[in-house]
């Protein structure tokens, strides 16, 4: 068994990139491809000019989005991620490759040499930046590298209430993930929890533990554990406007609805003030 060792930024190993990748594809296949997939495709198509993905790891939407003849380029702080993302790359087609640039970088802290018509920061990895520090230099650089009209969509959770308090989501939730096969003849199921509360600093800490059966039939159990900021609907258009930008969509799902009190997710859509 591996003990939980805090990555702030939700960071990944070698193994926990691989099990990502796999639990992630197993996912999409049975949602034929994550609503947010095509909400973040469609956006990179009618932005007139190159795409920045930030946290784009395996290449869950960086993929789909250079299929659609999107230029665009990923980056993220994990060399694990991103080798599975060259290696899902290698793959496809010589032109859907060359549409596709991967570098290795801090969202608190890039320079990229370019200017994008959007930056996009799907599935939450803003939520992976604890302090407002963090939070402003990230949205800083974001505004330099943004092109004139040029905009951000990201999205965050929807906070429910209960999971900031309630110790019952300190026990182990069986994800969506039963048994997932690997190539090695391993499979693997995900479970999920949050370990600890700190309202005070507006963030839970929450452990993905993934238990591994080897051929041979013994299981180990890995987990990856980080704290994960959340956020509310004011705070963020309050903290997007202090740092040069201004809202102009607010989305409470992918199939672009409003956003209203049970809304699951904040998608935001942001320009340059």
């Amino acid at each position: 068994m591996t003990e939980p060792a805090y990555d702030r930024h939700g960071g990944y190993d070698i193994v926990e990139a691989e099990l990502y990748d796999f639990a992630y594809t197993t996912l999409m296949a049975k949602a034929a491809r994550g609503p947010d997939i095509d909400f973040f495709v469609d956006y990179s198509r009618q932005a007139g000019g190159p795409t920045l993905e930030l946290g784009c790891g395996t290449g869950r939407v960086l993929i789909p989005t250079a299929a659609a003849g999107c230029q665009i380029t990923g980056l993220d702080r994990s060399k694990f991620m991103l080798d599975q993302c060259r290696k899902k790359l290698a793959r496809e087609p010589e032109a859907l490759q060359r549409r596709a640039r991967l570098i290795q970088g801090d969202m608190t802290d890039f320079q990229t040499g370019e200017t994008y018509s959007l930056v996009t920061i799907p599935f939450r990895p803003f939520q992976h930046l604890t302090t407002v520090d963090e939070q402003k230099v990230c949205l800083g650089c974001v505004r330099r590298h943004l092109a004139p009209g040029g905009r951000l969509v990201f999205d965050v959770f929807n906070p429910r209430f209960d999971r900031l308090f309630n110790p019952k989501y300190t026990e182990e939730e069986i994800e969506d993930l039963p048994d997932v096969a690997l190539p090695d003849g391993r499979h693997f199921r995900r479970a999920s929890r949050i370990s600890a509360f700190h309202r005070d600093q507006q963030c839970n800490d929450i452990e993905l533990i993934y238990y591994v059966t080897h051929p041979d039939g013994h299981t180990e159990r890995i987990v990856q554990a980080f704290p994960m900021r959340y956020y509310f609907r004011f705070e963020l258009e309050h903290l997007l406007e202090l740092c040069g930008l201004r809202v102009i969509d607010l989305f409470g799902n992918f199939d672009r609805s409003a956003y209203g009190p049970d809304s699951p997710e904040m998608i935001f859509v942001a320009t340059k003030r």
